[in-house]
């Protein structure tokens, strides 16, 4: 059962060296397809560390790995993934006249993949 929830997505540190080396290579491509969520709420929704994961936005929908993060470093509802590919096909293409697509506070549906 698909749930809402808010996605950030975000630069990290992994994702920027990996960037460096290369879009693709491992450290890079593992950094964009991993989406951060609270623990408790991959308990409620039977989310297992490392499993799979469906996100669906307005826009569009991508399936990536989930981990598991505590509930002080990430609120309940609260989803966070690296930019790249993957989170390019959620974002629509109003940029707000800025030019960069709107990417924070995506509401997506989030559901575990069997």
């Amino acid at each position: 059962m698909a749930e809402t929830m808010i996605l950030i997505p975000g630069r990290t540190t992994k994702q920027g060296v990996g960037l460096i080396e290369s879009k693709f290579k491992k450290q890079y491509r593992v950094a964009t397809t991993t989406v951060e969520v609270n623990v408790e709420d991959m308990a409620r929704l039977g989310l297992k560390e490392g499993g799979k994961v469906k996100m669906r936005s307005a826009d569009g929908v991508i399936t990536v790995k989930c981990t598991g993060r505590k509930a002080e470093d990430l609120p309940p509802g609260i989803l966070f993934i690296a930019y790249g590919p993957p989170t390019s096909k959620l974002m629509g293409k109003d940029t707000a006249a800025s030019g960069m697509p709107l990417s924070k506070h995506l509401e997506v549906e989030l559901e575990r993949v069997n």
